[in-house]
């Protein structure tokens, strides 16, 4: 049995929670941390319906949670490493696994190497390890053509994008992606960094490029509005005819030579079926043999992100101290519900 924290209790948190609560034989839940208020106090059953009703009780005292000894912590709070910062540490000095969404720390050396090489020492000491995954970056744009690259004799170029429906997701993402906005606002949203796009390509970059053992010399990125035709609603945010529905981001990554190496794709918007635009993701290998993938519709950002946590947590136990990748794990795969 392996005890478990929860560290976040929003919607990626909510749908680990249900996966760990549908395996009792393997995995046992010893507390839920989150930092709203309205949430503390607040039994499993009334977040998660009661179906899930569990003596545990969300609250935001993390020191009682992580003295209940868990083997692993999953964090899902956040995407920038100093978000995430005390979280991890706290987890570490636990003395427990951790097991992360945050997009940076799939892969932290591509934005902050000292950050990586100070958490990296300080799980070593605690023998724990730290392990950053997703649905993207963690899987799609970047384990999957590793892993596809396993049958090739020659890999040249990796070509991968993810075309996807932002409409599920919060007023967070809507903003980060510039939905709703005008042209104009998201020229400037791109310009002072409030619009950011895509977090996690220089991420996914790294993770190819420390598999297939590239040297990767510079990564260059443009990110364009995707202006809609037709009028598009969530329950957060509306966008008129001639605004915009999401950004196409795109990044490729060169050689030292020149040569384009890997180039990743992914245009992210509400409703792009309104538009004709079918969701899906793909990958081509460019080498031998030549490889093409394509999955459509696309693999569901949300679920496939704590699914993927979640069936992370029976194999971290094994990895290595220290801060390691999806590449550095096992092969994943599938954990059972248990009655």
């Amino acid at each position: 049995m392996i005890k478990v924290a929860v560290w976040g209790a929003g919607m990626m948190g909510q749908g680990l929670l249900r996966f760990i609560l549908d395996r009792p034989r393997d995995l046992e839940l010893v507390g839920v941390i989150d930092r709203h208020p309205e949430k503390h106090g607040m039994t499993l059953g009334g977040l998660l319906g009661e179906h899930y009703d569990h003596d545990v009780a969300i609250t935001a005292d993390h020191d009682t949670v992580l003295a209940l000894g868990p083997d692993v912590v999953c964090i899902l709070t956040a995407s920038n490493l100093h978000e995430i910062t005390d979280q991890v540490e706290a987890a570490i000095r636990a003395d427990a696994d951790v097991i992360c969404i945050a997009e940076t720390l799939s892969y932290p050396w591509a934005t902050d190497a000292e950050w990586a090489e100070r958490i990296d020492e300080l799980a070593r000491e605690h023998g724990v390890s730290v392990l950053g995954t997703g649905i993207n970056p963690g899987f799609i744009l970047d384990a999957l053509p590793i892993m596809l690259s396993s049958v090739c004799l020659r890999v040249d170029r990796i070509e991968a994008s993810r075309i996807n429906d932002l409409s599920p997701f919060g007023p967070t993402v809507m903003s980060s992606q510039g939905v709703g906005t005008t042209v104009e606002q998201f020229k400037a949203g791109i310009a002072d960094g409030s619009i950011v796009g895509h977090i996690g390509f220089h991420e996914s970059i790294g993770l190819i490029a420390y598999a297939l053992g590239w040297e990767i010399d510079r990564v260059e990125e443009t990110r364009e509005p995707i202006v809609s035709t037709v009028e598009r609603s969530t329950p957060h945010v509306h966008v008129a005819p001639g605004n915009v529905a999401g950004c196409r981001h795109i990044a490729r990554a060169y050689d030292a030579a020149g040569a384009l190496k890997i180039e990743l794709v992914h245009p992210q918007q509400i409703h792009p079926g309104l538009e004709g635009v079918e969701t899906g993701d793909y990958i081509h290998i460019v080498g031998d043999p030549e490889i093409n993938m394509s999955n459509c519709p696309e693999v569901p950002g949300g679920k496939g992100t704590y699914a993927s946590v979640g069936n992370y947590i029976p194999l971290i136990g094994g990895a290595v101290p220290g801060i390691i990748t999806v590449v550095d794990m096992p092969l994943p795969r599938f954990l059972s519900p248990t009655e």
